[in-house]
């Protein structure tokens, strides 16, 4: 489906999936707002080629008027941004560029976990062996080492400034217990941080720090997040201009999945972009 009238200066693109799995790629205008007016185009697949096939159905006119684009780090959205929207200026999405480095952060807790769960079943075995009582290690604030890996999961996503006085408890425990997670912890805080700024120069100083000291870190985690920062610098430091996310977009995707659990799944494709059409465009 393709409505040019819907076309605006700022648009998201992004993809869901309707049913079994099956993707489209949908783009919409931020001005829009999830309602009247929103949805641009919408597309069966993500390939680079189809979605490009479809959006050069625009008057190259209308396309050129598409001052800026949010997208996350999928390369064949950007691939046929660039193509399609030529005057545009493509801008990283803030949450997915932090989620690189939250997800670094998880892992690395992960892999703790799956060490403490090995030696507690090696610690088993030896007391089975011996003829005596696994008695499991039992920390400061009661939870054995396992369970301080598995139960600091939502607080590692936190800022320590919104943690409880438990969670604060927990997070002693665990940084004394790990320092490497500790590290890892305000490693992501600080990229985190980063966004915070107003100024691009500023920013981009900052990422450009962080990805040297990434380089540095004992944390082979990080060394894939550092690189792709850097391989995507200059669509990430877009952000700064206008400060705009693929929030709305995120939006528009969650009423999407919201109408497919009422009917509980898509049986009927066709009947259900009818319905997007009647509500977005």
């Amino acid at each position: 489906m393709l409505f040019p009238d819907n076309i605006g200066e700022h648009l998201s693109i992004d993809e869901v999936s309707l049913s079994q799995g099956e993707l489209y790629t949908f783009v919409t205008n931020k001005n829009g707002r999830g309602k009247k007016g929103t949805l641009v185009a919408s597309i069966r697949g993500t390939m680079s080629s189809e979605i490009v096939k479809v959006l050069n159905r625009i008057p190259l006119e209308s396309r050129k008027r598409v001052k800026e684009i949010t997208l996350d780090m999928a390369k064949n959205m950007e691939s046929a941004v660039k193509i399609s929207f030529p005057c545009a200026s493509l801008v990283t999405d803030r949450f997915h560029v932090v989620k690189l480095a939250v997800d670094a952060l998880q892992h690395v807790r992960v892999k703790l976990r799956w060490e403490e769960l090995d030696k507690e079943n090696q610690a088993i075995e030896r007391a089975k062996n011996q003829g005596t009582k696994y008695a499991p290690i039992v920390l400061k604030n009661g939870d054995t080492p396992k369970q301080l890996l598995a139960r600091s999961r939502y607080i590692l996503a936190k800022k320590p400034s919104r943690w409880t006085p438990n969670q604060k408890l927990r997070v002693r425990v665990l940084f004394r217990q790990y320092p490497i997670l500790k590290q890892a912890y305000e490693h992501t805080m600080e990229f985190r941080n980063i966004y915070e700024n107003n100024n691009l120069i500023r920013a981009k100083e900052k990422f450009s720090g962080w990805i040297n000291k990434s380089m540095e870190l004992d944390i082979k985690e990080f060394y894939t997040v550092a690189n792709s920062v850097k391989y995507n610098l200059d669509n990430i430091l877009n952000f700064f201009n206008n400060r705009n996310t693929n929030a709305n977009a995120e939006s528009f995707n969650a009423k999407i999945k919201l109408f497919r659990a009422n009917l509980r799944g898509v049986s009927d494709t066709s009947f259900f972009l009818f319905r997007m059409h009647n509500l977005f465009a």
